[in-house]
């Protein structure tokens, strides 16, 4: 694991605004929301016959939620390309799925408020299980028509090559 150097001058968080989302090398266009990076381990418990009443636990199996990317509706075909890998309907019987290529990892950056790279995820061999390509139509509505895929996946790890920008200064007059 890398060591981590401590930015002195920065006591807030950073925000959940800035955020960009990358696979197959490029950056996906106009991504809105990206769901939580989640995993559960589940709790096995235990006892020998002579212990105490209570149980001991350890760790076992470990499931990474899946994860949703949202994005206005737009001629960009990239989320539904992806989602015709895993099942294109009229594509000939034995040739709905791609095998080769339905799986992609996917890099999810997190910038500072000054536009800088902080914290970048990588997600490993997602696929999509689910795409909405149009949400309901309202005409009575006032809002962008979203489009959604979730990504099922076999885990993530933080990119600790991404190190804790130099923040900005202003000088004053």
């Amino acid at each position: 694991m890398a060591e981590f150097t401590v930015n002195a001058g920065r006591f807030d968080p950073y925000k959940n605004f800035k955020f960009r989302v990358k696979w197959d090398g490029r950056y996906v266009a106009g991504v809105a929301k990206v769901g939580a990076l989640k995993k559960t381990t589940e709790v096995v418990k235990h006892r020998a016959g002579g212990d105490p009443s209570s149980s001991r636990k350890s760790p076992g199996r470990t499931e990474f939620e899946a994860i949703t990317l949202e994005r206005g509706v737009t001629h960009d075909v990239e989320f539904e390309a992806w989602a015709n890998k895993v099942w294109n309907f009229g594509s000939g019987l034995g040739a709905e799925v791609s095998l080769k290529d339905f799986r992609k990892d996917v890099i999810v950056e997190v910038y500072n408020e000054a536009g800088q790279l902080a914290l970048a995820y990588r997600v490993f061999r997602c696929w999509v299980s689910e795409f909405q390509a149009l949400p309901d139509l309202d005409a009575n509505a006032n809002a962008v028509a979203i489009q959604t895929i979730k990504l099922e996946n076999e885990g993530w790890e933080r990119d600790y090559a991404v190190t804790e920008p130099t923040e900005p200064t202003f000088v004053e007059p």
